[in-house]
């Protein structure tokens, strides 16, 4: 498998992705227990972990319901995998931190307008279900 390096449109800073990465990458958004207000905390500034799971997540408004440590962690994995996040990196080495890349900011700024997400259709879970198990089990 070959990866090419994404082509610049023209304008400064400005990626453009193929449209099936564009999708792919929404897809495992829409199909992640964190909603919106999340995306746009990073777009700004990183987020830690425990900020994200457990009752805190709720209080922050970043998830609905508590979640897991280990089942915050493995989303924004994946969500690391399709192209979304990056971890954060210090002067020691990886944090537990995470900030959104540029393509996570372009999908993030088209869908802040809208006000959230749309809910994932039945195929859009099983999709990105999909893509993680053969992702996960190379």
């Amino acid at each position: 498998m070959t990866i090419s390096a994404p082509k610049t449109n023209g304008k400064a800073g400005k990626i453009q992705y193929s449209q099936q990465t564009i999708q792919r990458a929404e897809r495992a958004l829409f199909c992640a227990p964190f909603l919106l207000v999340l995306w746009v905390t990073m777009r700004g500034q990183s987020v830690a972990l425990g900020a994200i799971a457990g009752q805190t997540g709720v209080e922050q408004g970043y998830t609905r319901s508590p979640l897991l440590e280990i089942t915050a962690e493995s989303q924004l994995g994946w969500l690391i995998k399709v192209g979304v996040l990056r971890r954060e990196v210090d002067g020691q080495g990886i944090t537990d931190s995470f900030r959104l890349t540029p393509l996570g900011r372009q999908i993030v700024d088209h869908w802040q307008s809208q006000g959230a997400f749309p809910k994932p259709t039945l195929g859009q879970r099983l999709l990105n279900a999909i893509a993680r198990w053969f992702t996960l089990s190379l």
